[in-house]
C-alpha cells in the first residue's frame, strides 16, 4: 500500500467513526449489528420507532461509510417476474474500520511477527533473523512506494511523527507502543530495520536509522549519514 493510499484509508476511517456520532445513526448501527440476521429497514424502524423514511436515509449513509454491508434478497425465495422486487437488508460490513490517537500500527507489527515466527518454525533460521530481515523487506516497499516523496513525508504518513533536531530526525511517536514497552528488545528491533528498510526503499543516503532510546519517543533516531 502507498503513502498516498495509506492517508486515503485514514481519511476514510476518520469519516466512518464521524458518522457514529449522529445518535439515530449509532442506534440503528447497534441494532443492525446485535441481530444474527440481516435487518430490513422496516424492521429497524419499527424496532426504533423511527419513521420508515429517516431509518433508509441513516442505514444508507451507513453503507455508504462502509460500515454496513448491502444485500439485496427476495424473501420469497422466488425469483423472475411476479417475484416482486428484492428487499434490500443491511448486515455489519466486513470491512474493519480503526482510527488510534496517536497514530498506533499494531496491525503491520503483527503480520510481521507472525510471518517470523512461522518461516523461522518451517526452516529453523532464528525467529528474531527472520523478524528483522522482513521488517528490512517491508520497508524498502514502504520507502520505494512513497514515488519520490521525501522520507519526512513518508514516516509522518506512517505515524512516526518525524521532526528536526539539528542535523538528525526524531520520531516523537512510536506506532508499536504498547508493544515496544513491554518486549522492548524484539520490538525495537523490528522497529530498526524497518526504518533502515524505508531509507533503502526511497533511496535517501543522507541518513541512517540509529537505536537512540529515549522516553516519550522511538527507539530509533535518524542521523546523518557519516
Amino acid at each position: 500500500m502507498s503513502v498516498d493510499d495509506t492517508e486515503e484509508v485514514r481519511d476514510k476511517d476518520i469519516s466512518a467513526i464521524a458518522a457514529l456520532d449522529e445518535p439515530t445513526r449509532r442506534r440503528l448501527y447497534d441494532y443492525v449489528v446485535g441481530r444474527r440476521h440481516p435487518v430490513g429497514r422496516d424492521e429497524a424502524a419499527e424496532a426504533l420507532g423511527l419513521a420508515r423514511q429517516t431509518a433508509a436515509f441513516h442505514l444508507d449513509r451507513l453503507a455508504a461509510e462502509n460500515l454496513l454491508d448491502v444485500l439485496h434478497v427476495r424473501r420469497s425465495g422466488r425469483s423472475g417476474p411476479g417475484a416482486g422486487r428484492p428487499a434490500k437488508l443491511y448486515r455489519r460490513s466486513a470491512v474493519q474500520i480503526a482510527v488510534s490517537l496517536p497514530d498506533r500500527r499494531y496491525e503491520l507489527a503483527g503480520r510481521l511477527l507472525a510471518q517470523a515466527v512461522e518461516e523461522s518454525a518451517a526452516g529453523g533460521e532464528p525467529v528474531r533473523e527472520v523478524l528483522h530481515r522482513r521488517a528490512r523487506e517491508l520497508g524498502a516497499r514502504i520507502g520505494a512506494d512513497g514515488d519520490g516523496t521525501q522520507v519526512f513525508r513518508v514516516l509522518e504518513r506512517y505515524g512516526f511523527e518525524p521532526r528536526r533536531d539539528g542535523g538528525a530526525v526524531v520520531l516523537g511517536n512510536c506506532p508499536f507502543h504498547a508493544l515496544a514497552r513491554a518486549h522492548t528488545r524484539t520490538v525495537c528491533g523490528m522497529n530498526l530495520h524497518l526504518l533502515r528498510g524505508v531509507l533503502e526503499g526511497a533511496g535517501d543516503t543522507a541518513f541512517e536509522a540509529r537505536p537512540a532510546p529515549e522516553p516519550g519517543r522511538c527507539c530509533v533516531r535518524l542521523e546523518p549519514a557519516v
